[in-house]
């Protein structure tokens, strides 16, 4: 209430001093004031006391309250933006020309400034008004709008400010009846209503991407454990079969079995492992394996140690090793041997699994199913960086590829060794 009051009475102030001016110079240019400047000089304070209950009635029913703040012809507000300037700038560049009757807008992205003026609503509907409504003819017609951007340290604010087109001197006049109150709002509002869709879109976004990662792990998972039971549906039923015809053999490769389930269960949820795992792990398999081949299998592995932190997903190199050996070597008469090679280029590493044995045409057959989950676990790891191959092997056998992007930490271990 006292700043409605007080708002009255700094108007009615200013067109009373206005007036005793005007009144002084009236009298003498005419000798007197006489009745008809009373009677201007009247209806100019009615309709400056209907402008300005006009105005808090506008303001009161905009903002629901009526203070200082709310009441001024000048609304600053300033909003924090989560976004660097450049994404700020063009966020409130945007609300800007998204005002209503919003006009000669002025956007400088170097001084992260947007200038703008905004119409006011036009009570005559366009028309002209009477040329003796000295008072509209000379009514403010347009407010202005200055938005300005300040960069932070990964944010930056937005300070809004919306004020009568008109000098600062008219403010003791005419009262914009709540437009500049109602153009800050607007802007605060469009502001903030997209501060909140991009965070949503980016919210939305991470739960997306946390999604595919689990349903990615996920399938990793499936994949792993479609694996690990084909090698141990095979080593129980050998083992079975040693029950009956050499139970101390059988013993023996139960043990090795123990063991290779020692070294893999700990590392039965992760999906990468790194290739001197592997070839431990790879070790306790062909020891079982060497149980049933005996001198028909050798192993030879040429495997730099600078690569056995080279990351692959696990069980992936005993899947090409029993590959190797169930359609190359098992079959031959003679058996053979399984090379397990690594080699380092620029960006990249391979690991080629190999084998003279029978090679591709023999009469083997097989699911495809290991060499298929294979490639779809390279693809879900790496994508287009990790790669798989398969081709025939001089004189005779197979040889098996991985390429591998290199991690940060071996990239680097080479460039400093060179």
């Amino acid at each position: 209430m006292s700043s409605s009051l007080f708002l009255i009475l700094r108007i009615l102030f200013a067109w009373s001093v206005a007036i005793l001016l005007a009144g002084i110079l009236w009298e003498g240019l005419f000798g007197d004031t006489g009745a008809i400047f009373w009677l201007l000089a009247w209806g100019a304070i009615v309709l400056a006391m209907l402008g300005a209950v006009t105005h808090l009635r506008r303001v009161r029913l905009a903002a629901g309250r009526l203070d200082a703040a709310v009441l001024s012809n000048h609304q600053q507000r300033r909003i924090e933006v989560p976004l660097d300037a450049g994404a700020a700038f063009d966020l409130v560049e945007a609300a800007v020309r998204e005002l209503p009757r919003v006009e000669d807008i002025e956007a400088s992205r170097g001084s992260l400034q947007v200038r703008a003026k905004v119409r006011r609503s036009d009570p005559f509907g366009g028309n002209q008004p009477s040329r003796w409504n000295l008072l509209a003819r000379f009514a403010i017609t347009r407010d202005r709008v200055l938005a300005t951007v300040v960069p932070g340290d990964g944010t930056s604010s937005a300070t809004l400010l919306c004020e009568p087109d008109a000098p600062h001197w008219v403010d003791l006049f005419a009262l914009d009846e709540g437009t500049s109150y109602e153009n800050a709002e607007a802007l605060q509002r469009s502001v903030t209503r997209r501060v909140a869709e991009q965070r949503r879109d980016e919210q939305a976004a991470a739960e997306r991407s946390a999604t595919d990662n689990a349903l990615t792990v996920a399938r990793l998972n499936l994949l792993q454990a479609q694996v690990e039971p084909h090698f141990l549906y095979n080593t129980l039923a050998n083992a079975q079969v040693l029950a009956r015809t050499d139970p101390p053999r059988a013993d023996e490769m139960l043990g090795h079995l123990i063991q290779y389930l020692r070294r893999s269960l700990p590392r039965e949820h992760d999906t990468l492992s790194t290739l001197g795992e592997e070839l431990e792990r790879t070790r306790a398999y062909l020891e079982i394996l060497k149980i049933r081949m005996g001198a028909r299998l050798e192993l030879q592995v040429e495997v730099p140690e600078s690569l056995k932190a080279l990351q692959l997903p696990s069980m992936m190199l005993q899947t090409l090793v029993e590959n190797a050996i169930k359609h190359g070597l098992e079959p031959k008469p003679g058996g053979g041997t399984v090379w397990i090679l690594a080699r380092r280029f620029d960006d990249h590493a391979t690991v080629t699994i190999a084998d003279d044995g029978q090679g591709f045409g023999n009469a083997t057959t097989g699911t495809g199913i290991g060499l298929k989950n294979l490639r779809e676990r390279l693809r879900l790891t790496w994508g287009e960086r990790a790669s798989f191959s398969i081709v025939s092997n001089f004189p005779s056998g197979v040889a098996a590829t991985l390429t591998l992007p290199l991690p940060d930490g071996i990239a680097g271990e080479e460039r400093h060794d060179g």
